[in-house]
């Protein structure tokens, strides 16, 4: 199954007057992870996979942190009353987090689950390049998951030899995140919980040659993902 934390900018219209961040970040990689959406869509449609998708802004309560994470809330959240804080969390957070849970575990009950959580960054942050195009965020110590990683990167890369192919990068696999959450709960031998984290710069390109580049980006991830999954006996998604 297919999840976007970050698929959108929407601002729930109940809290517009009270919640206002500047038009330029909600349209920035802290509104929003441009082209997960299309991508989650397209992963979907082509594995016959569901997903679950969220596409209220991550600003107001981002729905890849836990409850104990300070970080889950931004600078403009944190300005609403706590009434409209525990509102955001009950009506836009929950429900995701929760939604992913319910369908994870109805899979899990038949076999072993594959969660792909589709995210995209930014190349460039705080003036530094990152040197990545695509990175796979796992938990090393589980072996599905492991195994999972080291199948679908090996076809991608027979798709797409020139990408920069990275494992834990640009951040840790077991960083705070729904995926890390699920694995409290699923043991590794019935949930693999994999970030797919795609560079900005494929999503955004403004020629129609780089539309064209990121169209053929999404096909290669679907395809190599499905040779990866072929190689496992009842791993559903």
């Amino acid at each position: 199954m297919l999840s976007c934390e970050h698929g959108g900018r929407r601002v729930p219209r109940e809290f517009k007057r009270s919640f206002v961040p500047p038009e330029s970040v909600l349209g920035s990689h802290r509104g929003h992870d441009a082209g997960t959406s299309e991508l989650g869509r397209h992963l979907a449609k082509g594995l016959g996979a569901p997903l679950v998708h969220h596409d209220v802004t991550r600003l107001l309560v981002d729905a890849n942190r836990s409850r104990e994470n300070p970080e889950r809330w931004s600078k403009w959240s944190l300005a609403l009353t706590p009434e409209e804080r525990a509102r955001a969390e009950r009506e836009h957070w929950a429900p995701h987090r929760d939604a992913v849970e319910v369908a994870v575990a109805e899979r899990a009950r038949g076999g072993r689950v594959l969660h792909v959580s589709v995210h995209s960054f930014t190349p460039r942050r705080n003036g530094v390049v990152r040197e990545v195009d695509i990175g796979f965020l796992y938990d090393p110590s589980r072996m599905l998951e492991r195994t999972v990683v080291a199948r679908w990167l090996r076809a991608l890369e027979e798709h797409e030899p020139r990408l920069r192919l990275r494992r834990n990068r640009p951040y840790k696999g077991t960083d705070d995140g729904l995926t890390t959450a699920l694995r409290q709960r699923f043991a590794d031998a019935r949930y693999a919980g994999i970030e797919l984290e795609v560079s900005q710069r494929f999503p955004r390109a403004m020629t129609p040659a780089g539309q064209r580049r990121w169209r053929r980006l999404q096909d290669s991830l679907e395809e190599s993902l499905a040779a990866a999954l072929r190689s496992f006996d009842g791993l559903r998604h």
